[in-house]
């Protein structure tokens, strides 16, 4: 037999030979993979302080307008601008030679005054006697009288218009009303002021304390009150209400306290918002008239409130939801209702039941509906202080 009748023989005999016993792998034998690993957090209720962050601004204490009380030349400017100073404290100076002259010129006529008063005292007391005896005419008795009435009337002239030009006098020297911080001059000496009108010279503004104005929608007003009202919320005590706290502009916050004083019983028409005051110590003058602060103040109370980190809440527009895992590793989103933040954990009132667990962390790691498998979330340690060198 040729070589090539051998191997087509053997060709045909090793394609009439059974199926290897071999036996195939099972359709879909490959195993699948575990489900995903998410972090959660297990809610809880608490009692938790509601605290709301309004728009304010600052306004001084006190404010007085420091003018000329009469006319004259400014001679000498008796401060540093932008300095502290004392009420009473002498701050311009007015040219008061003609005003001295005037004081010397009514002491003279009290003078002439009290001189006058004397002679006719004297008179009168001399033709008192005299009329008893008939020893004087009727007419010449009532004229001595008349004579010493009209000296007495002359001395309490003469003494008014000396009050009155040692009033002039001393307003020459123009004095700080209240202690305070004095802004800048607004005239210069060799100026002219008061002539005619009272012209302003400085403002001196007392800012220690300080008021900060701040306003609230009256809508959140009514509906923090319905909410005390039906119990979801309760209210605080009256010694924390009036407390509040100061963020300023650069978003630190500001290390004194301060106490609310005053609320507005009437709403702006044209806002729609109540307009609130609170009184601030400001010893080392930190705070200045003008500055937009952010105010804090604790409102009420929620006595079931759910606290959860910041980065499971999920934030789009005026909607806040979480994703909440099942018992059986299901994942469904669920709406929530945000009240403030406290401690860097937003603080929720509504929309979760305690002991559900909302995830945390592993968002990217969820695909639809698939299940996943929850693990307790643990916070990031903060930050290791560096230690002080030796």
């Amino acid at each position: 037999m040729s070589k090539l009748g051998f191997i087509a023989c053997l060709t045909s005999l090793l394609s009439a030979c059974p199926a290897s016993n071999t036996p195939s792998a099972p359709a879909g034998a490959s195993s699948a993979p575990p489900p995903p690993e998410v972090s959660v957090v297990t809610t809880a209720f608490s009692s938790v302080a509601l605290s709301t962050e309004l728009p304010g601004r600052t306004e001084a204490y006190r404010i007085a307008q420091v003018r000329a009380r009469v006319a004259g030349i400014v001679q000498k400017i008796n401060f540093v601008e932008g300095s502290d100073v004392k009420a009473e404290q002498a701050l311009f100076q007015i040219d008061d030679a003609p005003y001295k002259a005037t004081l010397n010129s009514t002491q003279a006529s009290l003078a002439k005054a009290d001189a006058n008063l004397n002679q006719t005292q004297a008179l009168a007391e001399r033709y008192k006697p005299l009329i008893e005896a008939n020893a004087i005419s009727q007419q010449e008795y009532v004229g001595a009288q008349a004579a010493f009435k009209q000296a007495q009337a002359d001395v309490a002239v003469a003494k008014a218009n000396i009050e009155t030009a040692q009033l002039n006098v001393n307003y020459a020297a123009v004095r700080s009303p209240i202690a305070g911080r004095v802004g800048r001059a607004l005239v210069t000496e060799g100026a002219l002021v008061g002539q005619g009108e009272v012209t302003p010279l400085a403002v001196v503004q007392q800012i220690d304390p300080i008021y900060v104005n701040f306003t609230q929608s009256a809508n959140d007003v009514m509906r923090l009150r319905s909410s005390l009202a039906s119990g979801k919320l309760q209210s605080t005590k009256a010694e924390q209400a009036s407390t509040v706290k100061l963020m300023l502009e650069d978003g630190s916050a500001f290390p004194h306290t301060g106490r609310l004083i005053f609320s507005d019983l009437t709403v702006d028409s044209s806002t729609g918002q109540v307009t609130l005051r609170a009184k601030f110590p400001n010893p080392k003058g930190l705070l200045l008239p003008g500055m937009f602060v952010r105010v804090q103040t604790q409102q009420a109370t929620a006595a079931q409130a759910i606290l959860l980190p910041q980065q499971a809440v999920l934030r789009s527009g005026d909607t806040d939801s979480v994703k909440v895992v099942a018992n059986d590793g299901k994942v469904t989103t669920r709406k929530i209702k945000v009240n403030g933040s406290k401690d860097g954990q937003w603080i929720v009132l509504e929309g979760l039941k305690e002991g559900e667990m909302v995830v945390a962390e592993g968002f990217q790691k969820m695909k639809g509906d698939a299940p996943v498998k929850p693990i307790a979330w643990k916070p990031a340690p903060a930050a290791a202080q560096p230690s002080a060198r030796p």
